[in-house]
């Protein structure tokens, strides 16, 4: 017996939340593939997905099936008890990485938090307190809580919520120089994008990675690679490390992990896990089994050759039709990114302006996102069908057309 909802409307959004988001206009209310329905009954083709996260698009079978089969079994225990799930997924993420260890927590600030502290406590137990320091990467974004968001490096979120955590230098994405320049004996960490989520959907050039890995195996400080945004498949290998064939001591995933349930993981060798000694860290709902059956079902999705080749054969229509896009209208002057992970440079004349382009696409019944004020970004399911992207980009073309002629 189902109960009557309510009725609710974006109105009610202003009325009841707190102000720190503002959503579009209209309510989504139901998914298939890569099509969303909102409150009216109208149909959008999703570019947007939920932020690089339902990377197997709305109500895929396999993670409905696990999810349904995982709600009529268990749901929640704590870390005082392991679970099945947990222990199944951890093993796949093993097996398809550098890591043997992993720690499950609920989200990409989590995990990069998890991630800092490790290497926080790995140099003071093998060095002592001094050797604390973490370098990151300007317009770098490892979250919200307040040591993640410290080390981000954008401080329109980081201002403004007292004294800012000590120990963290920010130097430019890709200058190696700059990076070899703050490296010390004090560094305990350097933690990079491999492609800058955020900040822009800007790829880590290969030296820059290599060369971040000779400087902290030179200063026994640990490499952490964010790939809250990049993993699971967005980059057209299950992690974007393995595109680079650099390999990380550190790593997070978060984001498409779960499909859109929440979980996150850190991934990690054994010499350093056993850092995390009891106590040392934890969380209620990590790795509960709810959300670890649903990522168990992505995993094994995604990791196998046909999906990632598929990925990258996407990733090839998206960036030629976009291209187009931009030298038809003047709008781009660079499409950039990885697999799934683009994102448009806008130009001149439409600088600052990608929050314009996602209106206007919204209005030709299309969901996309910004990066920053100057790129605009797609991050589709993984699985999007061709005939969605070919009416996506056509709505897309119109969208731009619009804004171009206004």
């Amino acid at each position: 017996m189902s109960v009557e909802q309510a009725p609710v409307q974006r109105a009610d959004f202003d009325q009841v939340m707190v102000p720190n988001y503002a959503p579009a206009a209209f309510i989504p209310v139901r998914g298939e593939g890569s099509r969303v329905w909102d409150q009216a009954g109208r149909e959008l083709i999703d570019f947007a997905g939920g932020i690089a996260v339902n990377v197997l698009g709305h109500a895929h079978p396999a993670l409905v099936g696990a999810l349904t089969e995982q709600a009529n079994k268990l749901w929640h225990v704590s870390n005082v008890f392991t679970n099945e799930p947990a222990l199944r997924l951890a093993h796949k993420l093993i097996d398809a990485t550098f890591a043997e260890r992993v720690f499950f927590c609920n989200s990409g600030a989590e995990a990069n938090e998890a991630a800092f502290k490790l290497a926080r406590r790995v140099a003071f137990d093998r060095f002592g307190s001094e050797k604390y320091e973490i370098i990151a990467a300007l317009n770098s974004f490892h979250g919200r809580t307040l040591f993640t968001v410290n080390v981000g490096g954008q401080s329109k979120y980081s201002d403004g919520f007292g004294p800012k955590i000590t120990g963290i230098t920010h130097v430019p994405f890709n200058d190696l120089e700059a990076l070899k320049a703050a490296v010390s004996d004090k560094t305990c960490a350097v933690v990079l994008e491999p492609i800058q989520g955020e900040g822009g959907v800007l790829p880590a050039e290969l030296a820059y990675l290599q060369g971040a890995r000779d400087l902290c195996d030179a200063n026994n400080a640990l490499l952490v690679f964010d790939e809250v945004q990049t993993g699971m498949g967005r980059s057209g290998h299950l992690f974007a490390y393995q595109h680079y064939g650099v390999v990380p001591d550190i790593l997070t995933s978060a984001k498409s992990l779960g499909g859109g349930f929440p979980i996150a993981a850190m991934l990690t060798r054994e010499d350093l896990a056993k850092h995390l000694v009891v106590g040392t860290h934890g969380t209620t709902y990590g790795g509960n089994p709810l959300a670890c059956a649903v990522a168990e079902a992505v995993i094994d999705v995604i990791n196998t050759p046909e999906v990632l080749a598929g990925v990258n054969a996407k990733h090839d229509l998206f960036k030629a039709r976009l291209e187009q896009i931009g030298k038809q209208y003047g709008i781009f002057t660079q499409v950039r990114g990885m697999g799934l992970l683009l994102g448009c440079v806008l130009s001149d004349a439409f600088k600052g302006k990608a929050k314009d382009v996602f209106n206007a696409a919204e209005k030709e019944n299309l969901m996309i996102l910004q990066a920053g004020p100057d790129v605009v970004r797609f991050a589709p399911s993984l699985v999007v069908e061709d005939a969605d992207i070919t009416e996506g980009l056509d709505r897309f073309e119109r969208a731009v057309k619009t804004l171009t002629q206004a």
